[in-house]
């Protein structure tokens, strides 16, 4: 049995989300009843990890099992061509056999995208939040690097998470803001239920001053989702990349803990 580890791109607007769900299409079952077709033979997927509606991914990563005797290098012409709008194949390689998408993952980089403008633009209404209100980049750059380190991140998990352990390590945050797009940058072992999404929303607020610049401490300390900010609109959200043991990760995963200890997949993540 082949291990078949693929690079995918996809524009969420029309899907809900990653995983397969019952009651509405999502970008697993587009991909694993294309690839039935193409292998002739129902295949599953596995994913580098769950995107809630609406949510995009850039570079996500993908692995399943067959007997084809397709050519990997072949596989991605055999998809595209029969997708539809909104989701490509960027790459297919064959994998370890134990090689896992989500399990093998040693951290995952997500961005969010503000447009911070007067007026909306038309081009990025689907791929990022508009947010008219003038922001303090400065204050919002100093609250992110309170978010590093390992903690409980309660305060920043939507209600109905699943995971075992609200404990996870976030290795890098950056805050950009380049004319009127801002970009916020968080690369970590594991991300919780709406976690990107919510911090976004507590950046924010500590951008227009609603929370003060130095309470990411407090927040994470008391635990309270209540106390954090906003939960912001999915269409900002991209799931960038995930990182593997065989792969060279950021600087700053490798940095943060010189032996590694720290770089564990989360084995019941839940995320955006």
């Amino acid at each position: 049995m082949r291990n078949i580890r693929m690079t995918i791109a996809y524009d969420g607007t029309n899907f809900h989300g990653w995983q397969r769900q019952q009651n509405a299409i999502t970008v697993q079952e587009v991909l694993e009843e294309t690839l039935s077709t193409v292998l002739k033979a129902p295949t599953a997927v596995v994913g580098a990890g769950r995107t809630d509606a609406g949510v995009h991914a850039k570079t996500y990563t993908c692995n399943f099992k067959t007997d084809c005797a397709i050519p990997a290098e072949k596989v991605p012409f055999a998809l595209n061509a029969l997708l539809p709008e909104g989701i490509t194949v960027l790459d297919a390689t064959e994998a370890d056999a134990d090689f896992h998408a989500r399990f093998s993952a040693i951290g995952k980089h997500y961005r969010y995208r503000i447009l911070n403008s007067r007026h909306p633009d038309p081009f990025e209404g689907r791929y990022a939040f508009f947010y008219p209100q003038e922001l303090d980049i400065q204050k919002m750059q100093t609250a992110a690097k309170d978010l590093l380190g390992t903690h409980d991140f309660s305060a920043f998990c939507s209600a109905g998470a699943t995971t075992k352990t609200s404990v996870r390590t976030i290795y890098q945050a950056e805050v950009v803001k380049s004319g009127d797009l801002i970009t916020i940058d968080l690369y970590g072992n594991g991300f919780l239920y709406n976690m990107v999404r919510i911090i976004t929303g507590t950046l924010i607020y500590i951008g227009n001053g609603k929370l003060p610049a130095d309470c990411i401490p407090q927040l994470i300390a008391e635990q309270k989702r209540k106390e954090s900010g906003i939960t912001v609109p999915p269409q900002g959200l991209f799931f960038m990349e995930a990182y593997y043991e065989q792969e060279s990760a950021p600087d700053s995963f490798r940095n943060f803990d010189s032996d590694h200890s720290l770089l564990r997949p989360v084995a019941s993540e839940q995320v955006e």
